[in-house]
């Protein structure tokens, strides 16, 4: 990663040109480029639910090819040389490229059965209208001659808005050897943006791979536009159709849109989706896919997870607004150069969609309520219900693709999750990932330049440690210079005398603390483990000073692994989707949670005789001791060989482990949001629509956050969805109770 060419002066306009940037150069001393130490082979397929996939070791990490920047096309990726080759290189490459087209006309009519053509010629003329214009969705193809121009577009429009679309080389290769499968290969994302899938489909054309049908449910009132999409491949909603949820809630759409899909596949065309974290939105889609295996139009289907990190998303793509006035104010917006951050495509490897349905490993039948699961441990202090799994039904409801069997069902939603972790955990880290949480949850309060960049060379080592790949290289002094230059709009810099060295601390504005947070999602799944173990270990240790009668924490204390691995489960349960594979079981993930403590040394194995109860508190006045469970194993299906429960201590317990609060930290919105929600709650009417609670809970947490300068996020809602308060939690001793549960996992 080149250093951003920006002049450094504008991060502090009032002081002489001698700018922070020049001074961070002075002071420290350029480093071996970070990517040079260690390459993690990042994007393998999951060795439980696809082992014949990973021994195809389609994605190898040697001979190492390097990556590629897509919008740098020069002479030498043409087959011609010369002044005005230079000129033209980069309409010559796209026009090289290779492009696999479809036909236009036989889907149409192969989605559309004879019986079902002769059906719609006796119903109504108001059905028949309606089902011509579902229909108009089937004549979508792919236009050589458009793509190739588009693309040339997008490579353009790229260039502009950032300064390298990077690509693993290694990764392209791989999906090269998947094609020799003869499957048709689906590529899915996690939807982060506008422009995720058009940066999909531009490297799969930039190295002659076959573009894929995009699935974009958008809905667009020029017609032009809908033209121009539909000849690049996009299946956008059918007309008339305001939202997804409008055409979920049709009858036909359904129907029409599985034998679309499935015709597509039979072609052997490759297809596109996108994941929404919040809510799994998609799923149906997956669904489809799964269907045409099932009835046999194709033997199998390739499956490609992609990881899409951005090192500064413009806003315009975060929350886009279709309409030619809206682009056009985007577009004015490109000529003040303030969006030049880097994007980075990992491809995953490619698994074989049957072998992980059939294999038995992927799956969330089973499930219990959260409230099952939780509720007796808040409200009676009983663990006997917090080993079972919790119920993601919700991502996948019954409204939508009723003619679903219910075991298809379940099989859509694991896949879903399957899809949501392993799109997540090939993301690279970007140096604003970087630089935004150790702002946030390490030095809250400011932190000086030098201090920083050490900080950013432990975190880095911590993340290649986790067999995460970071998406920069280049020197210390770019890295900081770079990041700081892309979030210069969200920080607050200040001379430290008598040096003047700059001091950097976040703008406490909820704005500027929401786009610092949302750089840190990537590192909180990378810490998932740590952070949910230093939650529980800090959990426990408020439960010994409340033992104790109060005061300060006492780190000088013996852990049990039971009951740590209880407060790991019950912090487990409140993940959103996406942390956790479905083939691993919510007690198995508390386990290796406890593992990851030991591993990154917050925690140490403590020798404790077997006739000493734990968790033992240790004080000069005396000891305190909880007593041991009579029945240590029971609803527990660990697989650990060794029956006796180990115990840990704090690896520095004479002082404050930086590292555990820092673990903590990352946490902390998602809890805070709980809470404050629930402090809320006795200001909203009952019944309420599920969008006018989400509406008003924003409003309430936003004037918290003012307050305790932070600010959480918010997923999507529901129409015609009413709530109400429990009558279990009318009761303010319950309530309470509930609050005090979220609370024990905030250090404060």
């Amino acid at each position: 990663m080149d250093p951003v060419s920006e002049n450094p002066s504008s991060f502090q306009p009032k002081r002489p040109a001698l700018s922070w940037g020049v001074k961070i150069k002075r002071k420290l001393k350029s480093v071996a480029p970070f990517l040079g130490r260690f390459r993690p082979l990042v994007g393998q397929c999951c060795h439980q639910c696809t082992p014949e996939s990973l021994g195809l070791k389609l994605l190898r990490n040697t001979p190492p090819l390097g990556f590629q920047n897509l919008t740098c096309v020069n002479e030498t990726h043409t087959g011609y040389r010369g002044w005005l080759v230079r000129r033209v290189c980069c309409l010559l490459f796209v026009w090289g490229c290779e492009v696999h087209p479809s036909p236009a006309g036989d889907i149409r009519h192969r989605a559309c059965s004879p019986d079902e053509t002769k059906a719609m010629e006796q119903v109504m003329p108001e059905v028949r209208s309606h089902l011509g214009r579902l229909l108009t969705i089937t004549q979508t193809f792919i236009s050589p001659w458009l793509l190739r121009l588009v693309s040339w577009m997008l490579l353009k429009f790229f260039s502009l808005i950032f300064c390298s679309v990077q690509v693993n080389l290694n990764q392209m290769a791989a999906l090269h050897r998947a094609t020799q499968l003869k499957y048709p290969l689906v590529y899915v994302c996690v939807r982060q943006s506008g422009i995720d899938q058009a940066l999909i489909c531009l490297t799969l054309f930039c190295h002659n791979l076959r573009v894929p049908y995009t699935i974009y449910p958008a809905h667009f009132r020029q017609t032009w536009l809908r033209s121009i999409l539909q000849r690049l491949g996009v299946i956008l909603l059918p007309e008339g159709c305001g939202s997804e949820r409008d055409a979920k809630m049709d009858s036909l759409y359904s129907p029409v849109m599985t034998s679309f899909i499935g015709e597509l596949l039979r072609e052997g065309a490759a297809v596109s989706v996108g994941i929404c974290m919040s809510g799994g939105h998609s799923g149906q889609w997956l669904a489809r896919v799964h269907q045409a295996i099932s009835d046999g139009l194709v033997p199998d289907v390739s499956v490609v997870p992609v990881g899409i990190s951005y090192d500064c998303l413009p806003r315009y793509f975060t929350r886009p607004q279709a309409g030619l006035m809206s682009a056009l104010r985007f577009a004015i917006s490109l000529l003040k150069g303030d969006h030049r951050g880097s994007v980075r495509i990992h491809f995953a490897q490619a698994f074989s969609l049957k072998e992980m349905c059939e294999s038995g490993k992927c799956r969330v039948d089973g499930g219990r309520p959260l409230q099952d699961l939780l509720l007796t441990a808040i409200l009676h202090d009983r663990m006997d219900t917090i080993f079972s799994q919790k119920d993601v039904s919700w991502l996948l409801p019954p409204a939508v693709m009723p003619e679903l069997s219910p075991a298809d069902r379940q099989q859509t939603i694991a896949l879903t999750l399957h899809l949501m972790y392993s799109s997540t955990t090939s993301m690279a880290i970007m140096s604003t990932s970087l630089v935004s949480c150790l702002l946030l949850h390490k030095h809250r309060k400011g932190v000086r330049v030098s201090m920083l960049c050490r900080d950013i060379c432990w975190l880095l080592e911590e993340v290649l440690f986790r067999n995460t790949d970071v998406g920069y290289g280049g020197s210390l002094v770019g890295l900081v210079h770079h990041a700081l230059s892309l979030l210069r709009p969200y920080l607050l810099l200040a001379a430290a005398p008598p040096t003047g060295e700059p001091i950097i601390a976040p703008r406490p504005d909820p704005d500027s603390l929401l786009i610092l947070s949302q750089h840190c999602d990537s590192l909180t799944h990378v810490f998932i483990h740590e952070a949910v173990g230093a939650c529980a270990v800090s959990a426990m240790l408020s439960e010994v000073v409340g033992c104790g009668g109060g005061g300060d924490l006492e780190f000088d204390v013996v852990l049990g692994q039971e009951e740590l691995t209880e407060k790991s489960l019950q912090l487990t349960h409140l993940l959103s989707p996406g942390f956790i594979p479905p083939c691993q079981t919510a007690h198995g993930f508390a386990l290796d949670v406890v593992d990851s403590m030991v591993r990154c040394g917050v925690l140490v194995m403590e020798e404790v005789q077997k006739d000493t109860p734990v968790c033992d508190f240790m004080k000069r006045q005396g000891v305190l001791s909880w007593a041991v469970s009579d029945n240590p194993d029971q609803s527990s299906d660990s697989d650990c060989e060794e029956p006796d429960a180990r115990s840990y201590k704090l690896s520095q317990p004479s002082q404050c482990p930086e590292l555990l609060f820092f673990l903590c930290s990352l946490l902390s919105v998602r809890l805070r949001a709980l809470c404050w929600a629930l402090e809320s709650l006795h200001y909203l009417p009952s019944p309420i629509t599920e969008r006018d609670c989400l509406s008003q809970l924003h409003a309430h947490l936003k004037n918290r956050a003012q307050l305790d300068k932070d600010l959480p996020e918010f997923d999507g809602q529901r129409e015609d969805v009413y709530l109400d308060v429990s009558p279990l939690f009318s009761q303010c001793a319950h309530k309470e109770k509930l609050l005090q549960f979220f609370k024990q996992f905030m250090y404060n």
